[in-house]
């Protein structure tokens, strides 16, 4: 059976999901922006504890991004390590520092309809 675009691209971003959660990321959501902006069909964001473990969920996302069909057009903030966002196209991956995420509180911006919001940590069973 084939996908359609839509469900690829949310298997995608969950599959980035996964790898975040596995290096141990923290409050990791995916919020289906398609019918809300131009610039991605779906924005993936996340924390990580200090600069140091911001950059490495940076290359965690990197090195899964090829195994699931992803190529990355543009990186920006890597060497501050305060908030990096990863340009794959339809996705957007965020990764924040603590302080940068509470500052500009992205989700507040999106969260108008639930039907478009994973709270991908609270699947998984975290608090």
């Amino acid at each position: 059976m084939n996908q359609t675009y839509e469900e690829r691209i949310r298997e995608q971003a969950l599959a980035i999901c996964e790898a975040l959660y596995n290096k141990k990321a923290l409050d990791i959501v995916a919020l289906n922006v398609a019918d809300k902006t131009i610039i991605a069909d779906w924005f993936v964001v996340c924390s990580g504890r200090v600069s140091a473990q911001v950059k490495a969920l940076c290359d965690e996302v990197e090195k899964k991004a090829p195994e699931i069909g992803l190529a990355e057009l543009r990186r920006e903030g890597y060497s501050q390590g305060r908030w990096i966002v990863i340009d794959y196209g339809a996705i957007l991956v965020h990764i924040f520092h603590p302080e940068e995420r509470a500052y500009y509180n992205m989700e507040r911006l999106w969260l108008d309809d639930p039907r478009h919001f994973v709270d991908f940590s609270k699947q998984k069973g975290d608090k």
